[in-house]
């Protein structure tokens, strides 16, 4: 064994433990997106699955309160990576979605928890709202 008595082997041993366990707990919140994520039609089952949970905003090009809220989205995306996947669909080329979730207003926030929808935030909410509707499901 070297010069090395039990005590330092142990050292070294939880040493290395920590360092695996810090790259283990970065690689398992690197799979997970820090922007949003443009989605589809053909995405949107699997994207909304993929994550335990999963917040989809429904949006259009043409809507100034999506706009207003997009900068919301964005950050609210690298504050809960790791935690929170988030998606964007837009309404006007994903009809079939829009019409599945019955969204007659954007932006709508929909919010998954292990694949089924959990909540719905309607309209240009302020960040802290729509972070307090968000974690009551984390």
């Amino acid at each position: 064994m070297g010069d090395y008595n039990m005590d330092e082997l142990e050292e070294i041993r939880r040493r290395k433990l920590k360092e695996l366990m810090e790259v283990a707990g970065k690689d398992a919140t690197s799979h997970w997106p820090s922007e949003p994520v443009e989605i589809s039609d053909t995405e949107f089952d699997n994207f909304t699955r993929k994550y335990e949970m999963v917040v989809v905003d429904c949006w259009a090009p043409w809507c100034g309160p999506c706009r207003m809220i997009a900068p919301i989205v964005d950050s609210l995306a690298r504050e809960l990576q790791g935690r929170v996947a988030f998606g964007k669909l837009n309404t006007d080329e994903n009809q079939k979605i829009a019409l599945q979730y019955r969204i007659q207003a954007i932006p709508t926030l929909l919010v998954f928890k292990n694949g089924k929808l959990v909540d719905r935030i309607v309209g240009a909410v302020p960040k802290d709202q729509i972070m307090k509707r968000i974690q009551k499901f984390m």
